[in-house]
């Protein structure tokens, strides 16, 4: 077996919370979008152009809230300036050096779930 690669679930309960964080904020665009039905649960594919996919499900058997993912990555200090000047209000992290010889920030979700972005000091 070869993985081609892993895509996280993280558990969403409000659309437009969802769509403010991920989209407006963090700069991942949608790739799909489905649901069963008009007014069922939505799970929808997100890409951020550095290479991250993500699914987010509405779906409560999919996964449980508090997700953390580790995204190892490069050039976060830059990423990190587009954030602040976008000013989101309910979100304002910091850049932090990590025990593992790494630049960090950590983003939490509306709904309590993180994105530890981490860059190597290597």
């Amino acid at each position: 077996m070869k993985a081609k690669h892993t895509i996280p679930l993280i558990r969403i309960y409000d659309e437009a919370k969802a769509r403010a964080f991920y989209i407006d904020w963090l700069g991942f665009r949608v790739d799909w979008e489905h649901r069963f039905e008009e007014g069922a649960p939505l799970y929808m594919q997100v890409t951020h152009p550095g290479g991250i996919v993500l699914h987010l499900t509405e779906h409560h058997g999919d996964c449980t809230p508090g997700t953390k993912v580790f995204v190892d990555c490069e050039g976060l200090a830059e990423y990190h300036q587009q954030l602040m000047s976008k000013d989101y209000r309910y979100n304002r992290p910091a850049l932090e050096q990590a025990f593992w010889n790494a630049l960090t920030m950590e983003v939490v979700d509306p709904f309590g779930n993180k994105l530890l972005f981490s860059q190597s000091m290597e």
